[in-house]
């Protein structure tokens, strides 16, 4: 085990951690009866504490000074109703820490699936934005893209030109028929040449 470098990271790790902590305590003084008290400090500074039936009674005892009981009857009801009520709290702080953490692994995968994103396809990016060498390389792609498109065009006109006419479609427009008079050009079949104005 080493410590964690990333900061927030730390923060979400001891808060897990100091509520599993805080919940073994617990458990500790309901099986055994025995008299417990935790402080722990956040990587913020922050006190978080644990003490069954309290911290200031736990240490004062450490310490060798006596708290004085009044009626331990009452006392015992209300150290068990706020361990309850300390039992309940660490159980919605670990849900919302378990959501936070999830909220945190969602964001940071959009946030890859953004960079991947823009890495990916970079030239949707505003021609602001580019660099020089890819802006160089988009000129180029455009470049080819419309000799494509040239290219493209010619060959989808030729192959309107070439296409054959049925009987009852009419002539396309800018071709015209000449009568066939004498001297007029033929085909070996016998019909006029078609030719232009």
């Amino acid at each position: 085990m080493e410590k964690m470098e990333k900061q927030s990271n730390l923060q979400v790790t001891f808060s897990k951690r100091r509520s599993g902590l805080f919940k073994k305590a617990c458990e500790l003084c309901v099986l055994t009866g025995a008299e417990v008290a935790v402080v722990v400090f956040s990587p913020g500074k922050k006190v978080f504490s644990f003490g069954h039936p309290s911290v200031d009674r736990v240490v004062n005892r450490f310490l060798g000074q006596s708290s004085p009981i009044n009626d331990p009857d009452s006392y015992q009801l209300a150290e068990s109703q706020r361990d309850a009520n300390m039992r309940d709290l660490n159980a919605q702080l670990e849900h919302l820490l378990n959501q936070l953490e999830m909220e945190k692994k969602r964001s940071e995968e959009l946030d890859n699936a953004m960079r991947a994103r823009q890495i990916q396809n970079w030239w949707e990016a505003p021609v602001e934005q580019l660099t020089v060498e890819q802006l160089q390389i988009l000129k180029t792609a455009l470049n080819d893209l419309k000799k494509d498109v040239q290219k493209e065009t010619e060959m989808q006109m030729v192959k309107a030109l070439n296409t054959p006419y049925y009987a009852g479609m009419g002539v396309p427009g800018g071709i015209h028929l000449h009568d066939a008079g004498e001297g007029s050009s033929r085909n070996p079949d016998g019909n006029p040449f078609v030719r232009g104005p």
